[in-house]
């Protein structure tokens, strides 16, 4: 007979205490204990039966067990050994449609794990990119995940940046990161993950979630996602390289002006501004425009004009 998941505080609180585990703060290990919010992620994300979906962090797994009730086909990544345990011997009832790898999703191999569902070839630092031409069809058409506090940025950059990316991507994060995730140009929280992330999606907040909803409850409130594909802002390979560097490089500057910022800058493949002023001039930015001000169609056309 199978365990069944501990799926309400009381029910994870006691779990926790009969096996000595203690929730890590390191690892951001907030569990969902909500069904009105797990059901919005799922509703959100539009799981279909024998769909194939991702999940990092499953947790006890509340999230998991609703997408297999759905009819999903779910591969989830988790690093914690005791929560990987729990959840082989809670969902054994779902057979084939669960696979679970107690893997550190910061070492897996992107390019294995996106291209055929098999995380298993180790990569030292985790990012796994691959040239564009070797691309395919993406293994998981939907990413869905509580994604830990921790790491979870870097995690849904990662994967977003990939050429065999998810169409949709349904993850909750801390507010704070979901407000620079959508973030406008023009606006305080317009950054790096905001560009990074805009190229290539486009980004809805669907949800606020308050610390009631886990266990134990975090000191920040948290936020459901939806990111979907589009194909509005194309660069080559080169390009793309030069796009984050020159995002990278602003960014990290971000009070001070464009041209100040680039004034003989050195971005990828050692290419250097020359003259950041005329750089920026031919791409109809003003001199004196700041990181946040810049659209889109700008920094694209700064790293397609740079990389001529």
């Amino acid at each position: 007979m199978t365990a069944p998941l501990p799926n309400r505080p009381s029910e994870v609180r006691a779990w926790c205490l009969a096996r000595g585990f203690h929730p890590s703060r390191t690892l951001g290990q907030n569990f969902l204990v909500d069904g009105n919010t797990v059901d919005a992620i799922v509703a959100a994300a539009g799981v279909s039966a024998g769909e194939r979906v991702l999940e990092v962090g499953p947790g006890m797994g509340a999230l998991t067990r609703s997408m297999l009730q759905a009819g999903a086909l779910v591969t989830a990544i988790e690093k914690d050994m005791k929560l990987a345990d729990l959840l082989r011997e809670s969902l054994v009832s779902f057979g084939d449609a669960f696979s679970l790898h107690a893997m550190d999703m910061l070492k897996v191999s992107l390019d294995s794990l996106l291209a055929t569902g098999d995380p298993a070839a180790a990569s030292p630092d985790g990012a796994g990119m691959m040239p564009a031409d070797m691309a395919a069809e993406p293994f998981f058409p939907k990413f869905v995940s509580n994604l830990p506090y921790s790491v979870g940025t870097r995690i849904l950059i990662d994967v977003c940046r990939h050429p065999l990316a998810p169409q949709t991507c349904i993850v909750m994060v801390q507010k704070e990161v979901a407000d620079r995730l959508a973030a406008p140009p023009g606006t305080p929280d317009r950054g790096q993950a905001s560009v990074w992330i805009q190229r290539r999606y486009r980004v809805e907040i669907v949800r606020i979630v308050p610390p009631t909803c886990f266990w134990p409850k975090p000191e920040v409130s948290s936020a459901v996602v939806r990111l979907v594909r589009h194909d509005d802002f194309p660069l080559s390979d080169g390009e793309v390289s030069l796009f984050e560097s020159i995002t990278k490089t602003a960014f990290m500057h971000r009070r001070k002006q464009m041209a100040s910022i680039f004034r003989g800058a050195k971005m990828a493949g050692g290419v250097t501004v020359p003259d950041a002023s005329r750089w920026l001039a031919s791409c109809g930015i003003p001199a004196n425009a700041r990181p946040s001000d810049i659209t889109m169609a700008d920094w694209c056309a700064l790293a397609r004009e740079l990389g001529r």
